[in-house]
């Protein structure tokens, strides 16, 4: 009996045969091994269809992706049958697993590092590992892509000939509130990154601080709930008890039309904040470039400050003292 002839129909299966590859739409794509190197990969910041080819081709080619949660990254591989092992790299683990991939790089291997949501060092970790990288002599290269700083900008309808990205605010209230009070002098569209918890709280700050200035809260970019709401600081800080909190939030706010005098509460802020570690002599300097304030008000009032600080740890020595000898 002769044997029956192979079907031409069978599906080409190229990891059966040790080739790598990527699938789009149930079609399976073959991708050629990655250069040796470190290939720094943006991926989706929402919609998993915002992927590059040439960021799929990539995944699929190197030796490994280092990335902050390999549950978040193994959505896009599977999505995309990509079977490249996944390492873990993030900011709770990157002293130990850095020399790793470092070593890997020296062999020859060829690694992507992703976040998870946009471009990699963005407000990620990374940045020691691709100082390092290029310190050692290693190939670095860029696959650009999806970025939550630029997609905000595009749509808030604010000037984009300048911008100024400050990532992630300081969390606690007063640090928060100095930080903001030296933003408010920066001639460009300030860009930043806020969390649920405390979105509502900065945009108090921010209308306080910022006056009437045009902004816009961007949520859940390119997902499904996007919302993208415009309006001046105070009006948006009004809202804001009813604004929905969950999701990722990128604020926007358009530059100042003139550089104000800082308040005295605000220039407190700010000089309480410099004089928990620096000296009040740099404290000063610091406050009298970014306030526009006459630098004689505010050297007698960081003296004054800085008094009333010493007297209050004085005091709790005390309080201290007579506790222990009760």
């Amino acid at each position: 009996m002769r044997a029956k002839a192979a079907s031409t129909n069978t599906p080409f299966d190229p990891t059966a045969q040790g080739l790598r590859s990527f699938s789009i739409n149930g079609q399976v794509l073959t991708a050629p091994k990655a250069v040796a190197g470190l290939h720094l990969v943006a991926t989706p910041i929402g919609n998993l269809g915002d992927i590059t080819l040439r960021a799929l081709e990539t995944l699929a080619g190197v030796d490994a992706i280092a990335c902050e949660d390999t549950r978040i990254t193994r959505r896009l591989t599977e999505r995309y049958a990509i079977a490249a092992r996944l390492t873990p790299y993030h900011e709770h683990n990157a002293a130990q697993a850095r020399p790793r991939l470092l070593d890997r790089l020296a062999q020859g291997d060829a690694i992507a590092l992703v976040s998870d949501a946009g471009t990699p060092l963005i407000s990620d970790p990374g940045f020691k590992l691709v100082r390092e990288a290029c310190a050692a002599g290693h190939r670095v290269t860029a696959v650009p892509g999806p970025s939550s700083v630029l997609t905000a900008l595009s749509v808030a309808a604010l000037p984009t000939n300048r911008f100024f990205f400050e990532g992630f605010l300081p969390p606690k209230p007063a640090a928060r509130r100095a930080r903001l009070s030296e933003l408010a002098r920066i001639e460009a569209t300030l860009v930043l990154f806020e969390s649920a918890s405390r979105v509502q709280d900065t945009l108090a700050d921010l209308a306080a601080l910022f006056g009437e200035r045009d902004a816009a809260i961007c949520r859940e970019l390119t997902k499904l709930h996007e919302e993208i709401s415009r309006a001046p600081l105070p009006q948006l800080a009004e809202s804001a008890a009813s604004l929905q909190t969950r999701g990722e939030f990128v604020l926007v706010i358009a530059p100042p039309k003139s550089a104000p005098a800082m308040t005295a509460d605000a220039l407190d802020d700010l000089l309480r904040n410099r004089l928990s570690h620096d000296s009040v002599k740099d404290a000063v300097a610091h406050a009298a470039e970014l306030s526009g304030r006459p630098r004689r008000e505010i050297y007698a009032r960081a003296l004054e400050l800085a008094k009333n600080s010493a007297q209050k740890a004085d005091q709790q020595v005390m309080a201290k003292g007579a506790d222990a000898e009760d």
